[in-house]
């Protein structure tokens, strides 16, 4: 019962991740610490191995849904490829304050962020782009009714997020997306479908680096990711197929959900450490 549990909680988690580019680890995270209170398979899990195992889970995730968004032709590769280049390294540097820090007032603080974000959101029709400056990145995309479309950024400024969102990935295991999206969709007016597939393959390259660091500081129990893995494979590629049929004014009315669900849960976890 308790691997049905955990192959159940890989396959929901990766739908839930995939839809809306956040990876997963917000809820695997969490989910198994409660396992380990209720479950002898569980008991003794620490929040270290959670996040390490969690990473780990994520690798597959957004490889599966990466595959599948490519498919779609939705994934920005070269904006992934340079937002990685700040993630990569943000990525370490969290799995590093991970090991060292009490992060129980930078949950909270976290979390109320995350809330923001999500209220942000709510407006972001009327918050314009960051202006781009000559010799910043511009990206065009063909809208379903044929009308050609912009976004774009500065590579320094998209750089410097990405290394926070990577640390963020590393520090709690989130994979990062619930920072990174909102940015695409609000700084940079990345179209949201481009914004989550984009932010999975990102999500996967954080992962491996991330997860890497982890496996090297023992913090994965490879028993539950052996668990996760098929689900999380087989959820990647169902959320990509159900984020294809949302419009994308509901794909942001669920991002917002999901983002003040996720601060919420911060601020308790910093509150109660549980």
């Amino acid at each position: 019962m308790e691997w049905i549990a955990l192959a159940v909680l890989g396959l929901a988690a990766a739908i839930i991740g995939s839809v809306m580019g956040l990876g997963g680890g917000i809820i695997i995270v969490p989910a198994l610490m409660v396992l380990g209170g209720y479950t002898e398979l569980l008991s003794g899990i620490t929040p270290q191995t959670a996040v390490g195992t969690s990473l780990l889970v994520m690798i597959f995730t957004g490889l599966s849904s990466t595959l599948a968004y490519m498919k779609q032709k939705v994934v920005d590769l070269k904006s992934g490829l340079l937002f990685f280049a700040g993630s990569g390294p943000g990525a370490l540097f969290g799995v590093w304050l991970n090991s060292g820090i009490d992060v129980a007032s930078f949950l909270i603080a976290f979390g109320v962020f995350i809330i923001i974000v999500s209220f942000i959101l709510l407006i972001r029709h009327r918050i314009k782009p960051i202006p781009l400056r000559p010799g910043g990145i511009k990206r065009t995309f063909r809208e379903p009714d044929g009308t050609i479309r912009e976004y774009g950024y500065e590579a320094w400024l998209g750089i410097s997020i990405a290394f926070f969102v990577g640390m963020f990935s590393g520090l709690f295991g989130i994979g990062g997306g619930s920072l990174m999206v909102p940015a695409m969709i609000i700084l940079f007016a990345f179209p949201p479908h481009f914004a989550v597939a984009t932010s999975m393959f990102l999500v996967f390259l954080s992962a491996l680096v991330s997860s890497a660091s982890h496996v090297a500081l023992g913090n994965v129990d490879w028993v539950y990711a052996a668990a996760l893995i098929p689900g999380a494979w087989f959820g990647g590629k169902i959320g990509a197929w159900i984020n294809r049929r949302l419009k994308s004014d509901t794909l942001v009315l669920a991002l917002r959900v999901v983002l003040l669900l996720i601060g919420i849960r911060l601020i308790y976890e910093g509150i109660t450490g549980l």
